[in-house]
């Protein structure tokens, strides 16, 4: 079910609630008794292990579970939990598990789709990282089965939730940039990725990233965040997309691209690049958006503004902004927006708790996961069958 399908026939387009007061009422009965959200980890490699200590300092979400099937990383993951947690090595068990109320899915990217309909079929809450699902097909299945449900859905894409981020697309939506031109997007690392492995019986499992069977590649990991955002700022998914990569430096039995890079045009005519390399990290993470007054540039938690000639205004005119300290990243002198914020992944874990205990549809919810899910598997196949990709409006959600 799309979307829009979706909230037209709920009667909660405005509200932006996805189940009833009472249906709210039995679920969260559990949950209100003690005021406490008991949640299990599926996938306690980097990603879900390095989430586990942030978890530990939301109040309301005590870890109660962890799963993973390496043990050594099962071991590291419980070990965060001063082992107070109950390990599992087959997450099906975890699900049969009545006392766990979410689950945060952070298993390999081919394994989302399967995970997360089992979850929610045992009643669990789910927040699945990004990128949601692999396959169109995937995809599809997934937000059919998540539009039917009376549980809480969240992809991970943690940008979505950072008050910085939120407050510059409100004033890039409010003109202040002008007209929205393009934008460039990097993520450039200086590491091949992968990880040691103990025997080589469990590469595959270990680097997963590196195999087109379980990986989107820098795609999915990378580019997907940037993806999310281009499409929350423009409020459009994209027309026409287009993208080259390869093997090219890192040339170790991969079959994931070391390099990529993709171009995105949009309805309204914004174009959009994306860039990834892993043999150069200059300028790391960022985003620049450029408009006809200016420059917003991005990186994970600062922002700073560049005006064109003739548009820059009084500091006190333009909110969020401050001239306390300058950035000369670009030519001329950036101006920092200032805007009170924590931990990205900290307040999309906190989104999370709080969409639960008020039964709304998080920001970053099954649909705005799903077209960005899309966008990357359009990507994916433009670059490995070297053809321009067109969105259909069966695509969109």
């Amino acid at each position: 079910m799309k979307r829009r399908e979706f909230l037209t026939k709920s009667g909660l387009v405005s509200a932006g609630i996805v189940a009833s007061v009472p249906v709210l009422q039995a679920m969260s009965k559990k949950i209100a008794s003690n005021n406490m959200i008991h949640i299990g980890v599926i996938g306690t490699g980097d990603r879900g292990g390095g989430l586990i200590p942030i978890l530990n300092t939301i109040e309301g979400i005590n870890v109660s579970a962890v799963c993973d099937v390496l043990p050594f990383r099962l071991e590291k993951g419980l070990s965060k939990t001063e082992n107070k947690a109950k390990a599992y090595t087959n997450y099906k068990k975890l699900l049969n598990n009545k006392d766990i109320d979410a689950v945060l899915i952070a298993t390999p990217f081919n394994t989302h789709a399967a995970i997360a309909i089992d979850a929610i079929d045992a009643g669990k809450h789910v927040y699945c990282e990004k990128t949601m699902a692999k396959s169109l097909i995937g995809i599809d299945d997934l937000v059919k089965k998540a539009s039917n449900t009376k549980t809480i859905f969240q992809t991970g894409h943690q940008y979505h939730s950072s008050k910085l981020y939120k407050h510059v697309v409100e004033f890039i939506k409010k003109g202040e940039l002008g007209q929205i031109a393009s934008f460039e997007c990097q993520w450039n690392r200086n590491g091949n990725w992968r990880r040691p492995v103990p025997e080589p019986s469990l590469e595959r499992d270990i680097n997963w990233r590196m195999y087109k069977e379980y990986s989107g590649g820098m795609a999915a990991e990378l580019c997907s965040h940037q993806i999310d955002f281009v499409n929350w700022v423009l409020g459009e998914n994209p027309k026409k997309i287009m993208g080259t990569g390869g093997i090219d430096y890192w040339k170790d039995g991969r079959e994931t691209f070391d390099n990529i890079h993709l171009l995105f045009e949009y309805p309204s005519g914004v174009k959009a690049k994306f860039t990834c390399l892993t043999n150069n990290a200059l300028g790391d993470y960022q985003i620049k958006i450029h408009g006809s007054k200016g420059t917003i540039l991005l990186d994970y938690t600062k922002a700073w503004i560049y005006y064109e000639n003739g548009y820059k205004k009084e500091l006190a005119d333009v909110d969020g902004v401050s001239g306390a300290t300058s950035n000369t990243h670009l030519q001329g002198k950036g101006i920092p927006i200032n805007i009170s914020h924590i931990n990205p992944s900290k307040q999309a874990l906190v989104d999370f708790r709080n969409s639960i205990l008020d039964n709304k549809m998080p920001v970053s919810n099954i649909y705005t996961g799903a077209n960005t899910a899309v966008a990357v598997q359009l990507s994916l196949d433009a670059m490995y069958n070297e053809e321009i990709q067109y969105w259909k409006e069966s695509y969109s959600y």
